[in-house]
């Protein structure tokens, strides 16, 4: 069994091996404050090993992969992910808290982005390019991996993370070094074991675990890596960008955001109801595209609203592990004090608390991180709640009067993520889509998320794509070639 007592190692060049220091931290379990695992601190030290030897391999054994090699390994490595996904769901569930119920439905979009992976490795071709020289030269381009990745992962769905990180730099050739976050190491450790079993060689996917002051900071500074990808805080964005002027390296940045979601009065309020709640109550919020500002016309604000919050007070709080779960714990305390701090903010602020509002602290949860799904309603577009990302099942509600004001108002934030919008009305649905400011948009459903489709931000909330062919670009540089033939 992984959760066996013995210290969870770092994957570098192949093999699991302690952090250079010896030092370890505590992985906790946010729904009992358990601990789960002592876990390798790695530091600048251990960056270091882990980028000799993803460059190692990147000139090796791996560069003479072809096409339908790598193709072979993301599809072994999907089977292998595929058979033990349970164990894989679990793991997220006891180190970041997320239900079992969800952790589980992850299955199909996991397994679902290898085998995509899998097919893009050999789809990858540059384009033969008529010139207007007046000599005869024949030019062409060649897509080639940019070479060693950094990859930086956030705690709130760590297998789904990783492999939004692995399956590209597979399919491109690359290698890398995934950098998991502090509070949700396990899985990654895990999916790093299923990896060498798939035939994976040495070298081409390590993993350093550790904090991001230290090990996430020496990667992103690191000269000899290429590229860094990253999905985290704006906060942490800024941080990559400033680091990444060394070697002017790649980046890609799926940051943070505070999404709208728009309720017209003419949507079908018995799906609005529900899809605006799990918008943001999913994952205790802890979503960055969370549907964490609700505008609804002002002819329904108070009846939504009012159903909005009863259907929140129906769900099921509770230990993750359990299946009759729904809304499992924050992850960690320090994200608790934050939340709970927000939640103080509004009240000062003048909210109105329809449900929730407060930690729960009674024996049921007094050892663990829970906050209840918690409505504010008449919120004001200047408040704290309203603009800043609390990341946490908070909902802050506005009415609107007109489609022209909603837009402005929904428009008018620092990120730019993803947007929601409810109505019947299909011409009213491509207008508020067209001039969302936003990655995506989503027409009467939430979050919904697919291999092929693209998925990124604008603004704030970064730039570059992950999932479809526009992944796999950012892990490709492109060579152009002139040939003389005259």
């Amino acid at each position: 069994m992984f959760l066996n007592g013995m210290p969870k190692r770092m994957l570098i060049g192949g093999n699991w091996v302690k952090a250079a220091s010896s030092k370890t931290f505590e992985s906790i379990n946010p729904a009992t404050g358990e601990t789960l695992a002592a876990i390798a601190e790695g530091d600048s030290e251990d960056i270091d090993r882990a980028v000799v030897a993803a460059r190692r391999a990147f000139n090796g054994p791996w560069s003479r992969f072809r096409p339908a090699d790598r193709q072979q390994l993301l599809l072994r490595i999907a089977d292998l992910v595929e058979y033990h996904f349970d164990e894989l769901a679990m793991l997220d569930t006891l180190d970041m808290g997320a239900p079992i119920t969800r952790t589980r439905m992850g299955k199909s979009r996991v397994v679902g982005m290898l085998r995509y992976y899998a097919g893009l490795a050999t789809a990858l071709h540059g384009e033969t390019i008529e010139n207007s020289l007046p000599m005869d030269i024949f030019s062409y381009t060649l897509k080639e991996p940019v070479g060693v990745v950094g990859a930086i992962i956030p705690w709130n769905g760590p297998v789904g993370a990783s492999v939004w990180k692995i399956g590209p730099v597979l399919a491109s050739g690359c290698t890398m070094i995934l950098k998991p976050a502090e509070e949700a190491s396990l899985t990654p450790l895990r999916l790093g074991e299923l990896l060498l079993e798939a035939g994976m060689p040495e070298g081409v996917v390590n993993i350093v675990t550790g904090f991001g002051d230290t090990a996430g900071a020496a990667l992103a500074a690191h000269r000899d890596v290429d590229k860094i990808a990253v999905t985290g805080s704006t906060e942490t964005g800024r941080k990559i960008v400033e680091a990444s002027v060394g070697n002017l390296k790649r980046l890609s940045l799926e940051l943070g955001g505070k999404s709208a979601n728009i309720i017209f009065a003419d949507a079908d309020l018995d799906v609005a109801v529900p899809g605006a709640a799990m918008a943001v109550f999913a994952n205790s919020g802890q979503i960055c595209s969370a549907g964490s500002r609700l505008f609804v016309e002002r002819s329904i604000y108070q009846e939504f609203v009012e159903r909005v919050a009863a259907f929140s007070n129906q769900l099921r709080v509770g230990d993750g592990t359990d299946v009759e779960t729904q809304i499992g714990p924050i992850v960690s305390a320090q994200q608790l004090d934050r939340v709970t701090g927000y939640l103080e903010i509004g009240k000062r602020e003048g909210v109105r608390t329809v449900s929730g509002g407060s930690r729960l602290t009674s024996q049921e949860f007094g050892k663990g991180y829970f906050v209840p799904p918690t409505v504010f309603a008449d919120v004001r577009d200047d408040m704290r709640v309203a603009k800043e990302e609390i990341f946490g099942p908070v909902l802050a509600a506005f009415p609107f009067d007109t489609i022209e004001e909603v837009i402005e108002r929904a428009n008018a934030t620092a990120f730019g993520l993803g947007s929601g919008v409810w109505t019947r009305d299909v011409g009213k649905a491509h207008r508020v889509a067209k001039e969302m400011r936003t990655g995506s948009v989503w027409v009467n459903c939430y979050q919904a998320m697919d291999p092929a489709v693209p998925f990124g931000g604008v603004k704030q909330s970064g730039y570059g794509r992950e999932s479809g062919r526009q992944h796999l670009d950012e892990y490709l540089s492109v060579k152009s070639v002139w040939i003389q033939t005259g």
